[in-house]
């Protein structure tokens, strides 16, 4: 066999791999889409039903009309809204301001500082149920979203500080001189030289925190006391009762959990391959 021919066949090869990864890690998000819409018969067969034979909104209508708890689903999904989106905005300012100092700068005790970022990500969350629950309620935050956020923007930091840091230290420190030769100050620097290069770390940590406080469920359940202020993760522990899982509504409402999380994705991803293209003309 030729070289050139065991290369194609290598391309080959490694694309079928990539399609076959692919087609593993997205079967099951098809499998809960699919059942969203599949009759109650169909969900329990055990018959293989790849496809709906009888296309049916009964789940998401119910769902949609009857709530969770008393209450509309809505307002599950506004207040995971909430919590991620405050997390992401509150997250992203301070790891960038960390990563920026930790890269930029030299102190004492800076690699004793990322050493304990990274112990803390070693801690399971649930060792931190306790002393975090003792700490938002000395704070006055329990039963609020505000200490709901608080606590994932303190799960995700360590992780946005980490990955910033590595973007931040790519960045040519020659290019920040020069804006300062040419006048520019120390925060003109940072939002028109530095910011724009790093802004595709800050979108990968922005969808990291936004996917981890979104899907967050142990400490959305251990620090809200009424069902006003749960989340959607916590929502959807309603379906499973004692005489039964009503998995048609478990599907149903765990396909309108995702589509938030799709539609942030597609609404950053340009930012980040505009970023990396800003960052390779300019580097």
């Amino acid at each position: 066999m030729s070289p050139l021919a065991r290369k194609q066949l290598g391309k080959i090869a490694l694309n079928a791999a990539g399609l076959l990864v692919f087609l593993i890690a997205i079967f099951p998000v098809y499998w809960m889409a699919s059942t969203a819409f599949k009759a109650n018969d169909q969900i329990f067969t055990t018959d293989f039903i790849p496809f709906p034979t009888h296309f049916t909104f009964e789940h998401v209508d119910r769902v949609l009309s009857e709530g969770v708890a008393g209450h509309s689903i809505w307002l599950y999904m506004r207040n995971s809204a909430i919590v991620a989106g405050g997390t992401v905005l509150i997250g992203a300012v301070f790891s960038l301001l960390a990563a920026t100092a930790v890269a930029r700068f030299r102190f004492k005790g800076r690699n004793t500082f990322l050493i304990l970022l990274l112990i803390v990500q070693m801690i399971p969350s649930e060792a931190l149920l306790i002393p975090l629950f003792l700490s938002v309620k000395r704070l006055g935050l329990y039963d609020q979203l505000a200490g709901l956020i608080l606590v994932n923007v303190g799960l995700t930091l360590p992780f946005g500080i980490w990955m910033l840091r590595t973007f931040v230290a790519a960045v040519p420190k020659s290019l920040e001189e020069a804006a300062w030769i040419d006048g520019a100050g120390r925060m003109t620097t940072f939002w028109k030289v530095l910011f724009p290069l790093v802004a595709p770390g800050l979108v990968a940590t922005s969808i990291f925190s936004f996917i981890t406080a979104w899907n967050e469920l142990i400490f959305a359940l251990v620090l809200m006391s009424g069902s006003e202020g749960y989340t959607m993760p916590v929502a959807m522990q309603y379906f499973f009762g004692q005489k039964g899982t009503d998995w048609g509504a478990i599907m149903a409402s765990s396909t309108m959990m995702t589509i938030p999380v799709v539609v942030f994705f597609l609404l950053v991803q340009r930012r980040m391959v505009s970023g990396l293209v800003a960052g390779a003309v300019k580097g």
